[in-house]
């Protein structure tokens, strides 16, 4: 690869139309262009990044807001210098306003080349606080407006405060004098709360997230009353973390009500604005929580000493009522009572005139009626000896002995049983027939059916009767011989 030719002459270095500048030279020549172009100062707005402090100076870079995070984004560093910063200090308190990262500002400077560097720098000593006001109010306006449109700025407000908030959920950084002055108003109070706290930053780039979340933590827990967000003062552009759309809208879709107390001594965040009760600080929130638990308890002790007034009140009434009850039925008894001894003394009177007559016509009813009744028996004992009578001869006429005597008998077979017709017999069966003066045994020979064609037998062995002694006369049914 060739090398370009240079021409080393006799030139000089330097001649009118094209100088040559040292480095201190060219810095001396940046410095006295600026002072002549910007010489008044300039206004510049941007976003700070890179917030530094390093004693009482500080140091940060103004980004480009409409560029920031860009590879390519524009930037200038700033100098904020101890004499600038204590002339600004009432006036950024005045309006609330602490710059840190992230916060929009119009700043007024002086532009300076520092040639130790070799940067171009802005020397601050001005800044606009409307600018970074109206910005916030701006945003937070937007954020707003689109939660009314979404039917949630007052979605919280309408969930239900128990009477009774003892059981709170808090929101805040842990060892902060917010949190003390809320804990310490509240264990005061002697009243039974019972917190839960989730430490979170309340200030800082990753603050409205770390908030947004233990609101939703909160919220998520069933033993809970209500939720409670504070902290305490500080600057309006700190304050304006609570403006974020993230807290407004995890605060809306939070199933239990939400305090904030966010130490607001005039404006209104936008969480503020969604939470069901917005108090100006911790405390104050603190106060609201005490003032209701206490409103319950004085209301139910009213309520409760109203019924025991009216409980006595009725009582006393019913002792009375009973009382004067009791003494009319004690009247009543004793007039009754004599009204009956009365009626009770005629009657033993009226008794003692009539009883001895009563008595004699009792004693002559009865002796007429014992007459009537003996004569009654004596017929109806007549009339049943005839009737008696009657009914033993019916049955004298059914004694077998005098059936026998009539010339009935009993024929039994040899196992005693009686025969009755033909067909309990058969050829050759041992008989015994009882007559009235003996018993004579035969056998079965021949058996002659009614009915039969005459001449029809039934053959059978030859026996021979014999006399047997007479037994007792049988009950049994009597057969005719």
């Amino acid at each position: 690869m060739s090398q370009p030719a240079f021409d080393f002459g006799d030139d000089e270095l330097d001649d009118g139309a094209n100088p040559t500048y040292t480095v201190g030279e060219l810095a001396e020549a940046i410095n006295s262009s600026i002072q002549r172009s910007f010489g008044d100062g300039i206004w510049v707005r941007g976003e700070i990044t890179g917030w530094s402090d390093r004693g009482n100076h500080a140091y940060f870079t103004l980004a480009d807001d409409a560029l920031v995070g860009e590879r390519n984004g524009a930037v200038i560093n700033v100098q904020f210098f101890a004499p600038a910063r204590m002339r600004l200090r009432p006036m950024l308190q005045k309006h609330r306003l602490r710059l840190a990262d992230g916060m929009k500002v119009r700043v007024f400077g002086y532009l300076d080349y520092y040639a130790p560097t070799g940067r171009i720098g802005l020397k601050m000593t001005g800044i606009d606080p409307k600018y970074t006001l109206g910005d916030i109010a701006q945003s937070r306006d937007e954020i707003v407006r689109r939660l009314v449109a979404d039917g949630l700025l007052d979605a919280n407000g309408r969930r239900p405060l128990s009477p009774v908030p003892l059981r709170i959920g808090a929101v805040t950084s842990v060892g902060t004098a917010a949190w003390h002055d809320f804990r310490h108003e509240l264990e005061s109070s002697g009243l039974g709360f019972q917190l839960s706290v989730v430490d979170v930053r309340v200030q800082g780039e990753f603050a409205s997230a770390h908030v947004a979340a233990a609101i939703g933590t909160l919220a998520r827990l069933r033993n809970l009353d209500a939720i409670v967000v504070i902290r305490g003062g500080g600057a309006k552009n700190e304050l304006a973390v609570f403006d974020a759309e993230v807290i407004a809208r995890t605060i809306a879709a939070s199933p239990l009500p939400v305090l904030t107390g966010l130490g607001h001594e005039v404006d209104r965040s936008v969480a503020d604005e969604v939470a069901h009760t917005a108090l100006k600080t911790p405390t104050a929130c603190a106060g609201e929580l005490i003032d209701r638990v206490s409103a319950y308890r004085a209301a139910t002790e009213t309520a409760w000493n109203s019924i025991v007034r009216r409980a006595d009140r009725t009582l006393t009434a019913s002792t009375n009522d009973l009382s004067a009850t009791a003494h009319r039925i004690a009247r009543h008894t004793h007039a009754a009572v004599e009204r009956a001894d009365e009626r009770l003394a005629m009657r033993i009177d009226r008794l003692v005139r009539i009883g001895p007559a009563a008595t004699q016509r009792a004693e002559l009813r009865l002796t007429a009626a014992a007459t009537r009744l003996g004569e009654r028996s004596r017929a109806s004992v007549g009339r049943a000896s005839g009737q008696l009578d009657v009914v033993a001869a019916r049955v004298a006429t059914l004694d077998p002995a005098v059936q026998m005597a009539r010339g009935w008998s009993i024929t039994r077979r040899a196992d005693g049983t009686i025969v009755r017709t033909v067909a309990d017999l058969a050829p050759g069966d041992e008989l015994t027939t009882i007559v009235v003066d003996g018993a004579i045994r035969s056998a079965v020979h021949t058996l002659t059916p009614t009915g039969s064609p005459a001449g029809t037998l039934v053959p059978a062995p030859a026996a021979v009767p014999a006399a047997v002694p007479t037994p007792s006369p049988d009950t049994s049914p009597a057969t005719e011989d």
